[in-house]
């Protein structure tokens, strides 16, 4: 298992079209594949059962709320989003406004659809470094549509809050998170996910 993502630069000549990319992660399902703007390729392997169990802890949350609130549709991180500037990321959890689902053709959203999330969720895992995934964060707040963004780190207990044009705030040791007002009523209850 990797301690880290794999990074492969494409030579230029190389390059995979959207469709192209598509198939490759679609023959390679066992990896998680990322692409950023620049084309470069980050593998990463499944996570370890431990942090698989929190991000699915997390999940849960999010989904049961979105059944009851209705305005919108939960992804896994096995989902893929193509951003604005070409890169194609998988947040661990995420939420979109069913108004901006609904917006993209059937096509669209049986690939990876051309939208970044209203919500998303990144899960520091055990080899992740932190600068790498706060790179991320920096990138999805650059798109139409972010208005809020978690990055949990469990190694430090912390939690990452992220909001368009405002600084980042950091929590030390919460034992829940308000995602209001962009998600009404969901409070994120981190003793399931430390």
């Amino acid at each position: 298992m990797l301690s880290s993502p794999l990074m492969l630069q494409i030579p230029p000549s190389m390059q995979m079209t959207d469709e192209q990319f598509f198939e490759f992660c679609q023959v390679n399902r066992d990896l998680r594949i990322e692409r950023n703007k620049l084309g470069e390729i980050s593998i990463m392997t499944p996570t370890g059962s431990e942090t698989g169990n929190r991000n699915f802890n997390m999940a849960v949350q999010l989904g049961v709320w979105a059944e009851k609130d209705g305005t919108g549709i939960c992804f896994d991180s096995s989902t893929g989003f193509t951003l604005s500037t070409g890169a194609k990321r998988s947040p661990d959890a995420s939420w979109i406004k069913l108004e901006r689902w609904n917006a993209l053709s059937k096509a669209e959203q049986e690939s990876f659809a051309p939208i970044c999330p209203d919500f998303i969720v990144e899960l520091r895992s055990p080899s992740d470094r932190l600068s790498p995934l706060k790179e991320k964060m920096a990138e999805y707040l650059q798109e139409p549509g972010i208005q809020l963004g978690l990055l949990i780190d469990r190694k430090h207990r912390q939690v990452y809050i992220y909001r368009p044009g405002q600084p980042e705030e950091c929590l030390d040791n919460p034992a829940n998170v308000s995602c209001e007002p962009v998600l009404p009523g969901f409070i994120l209850n981190l003793n399931k996910v430390w």
